[in-house]
């Protein structure tokens, strides 16, 4: 069974359920963009915010107009090399924060399409992504991206960058050196380049920070 088809079993679960609350307000699940056959790198964000919640996709407002423009300023493609997905599948009502008992009953869908998806490397987008696969619930998202680190996820490790979230820099208007929208950039360029470039490196031969996950 190839990806897709794969993948439609879980997203036919996902439109199904309502283990919490979210479930009962939602207007659409958000399941995911990106083409699972091509793409080699998860993204991985917060949760749906109104736009999406209207449309059924991942980073379609203002944040994920942004998002948009960095991806194609760094040469990576939204639909061919990524595959975008969130915590949670459902809207948190006035686009709050989603809580760990609501990420908790929804982890099973996202690690299932990580499982079906196998990717080369997974991208937190955020810092309630981040903290979703970090012990340390108080780490500082500034502190850590832009390094590669180990997560492990059903038994497979996959390498792991955390970068800021777009609605972040939407508040951070400055492009000079050290910046948040310069580190986005310079972020992104070195995924393109570990993961999505012509001569991308073997997973194998990539060396990795100090940083562990439990």
């Amino acid at each position: 069974m190839i990806k897709k088809e794969c993948l439609e079993i879980v997203r036919e679960k996902c439109e199904n359920c309502h283990d919490c609350i979210l479930g009962n307000t939602r207007n659409n699940v958000v399941f995911s963009d990106g083409n699972p056959e091509t793409a080699r790198v998860v993204l991985i964000g917060e949760a749906p915010g109104e736009t999406e919640d209207e449309t059924g996709t991942p980073f379609v407002g203002r944040a994920g107009k942004l998002l948009n423009d960095f991806l194609a300023e760094a040469g990576i493609s939204r639909q061919d090399d990524l595959y975008i997905i969130n915590t949670v599948k459902c809207r948190p009502p006035e686009n709050r924060v989603p809580t760990e008992v609501e990420k908790s009953l929804c982890e099973k869908y996202m690690t299932a399409q990580i499982d079906i998806m196998n990717p080369k490397a997974i991208i937190f987008c955020g810092a309630t992504s981040l903290k979703s696969f970090w012990d340390d619930k108080k780490v500082q998202i500034s502190k850590v991206r832009g390094k590669w680190f180990d997560v492990t996820i059903n038994g497979k490790t996959y390498p792991a960058m955390a970068i800021f979230h777009p609605s972040y820099l939407l508040r951070n208007h400055s492009m000079d050196e050290g910046s948040p929208r310069r580190l986005m950039q310079q972020d992104l360029a070195e995924i393109k380049s570990k993961f999505l470039s012509d001569t991308e490196k073997s997973v194998k031969n990539v060396q990795f920070g100090s940083l562990t996950m439990v």
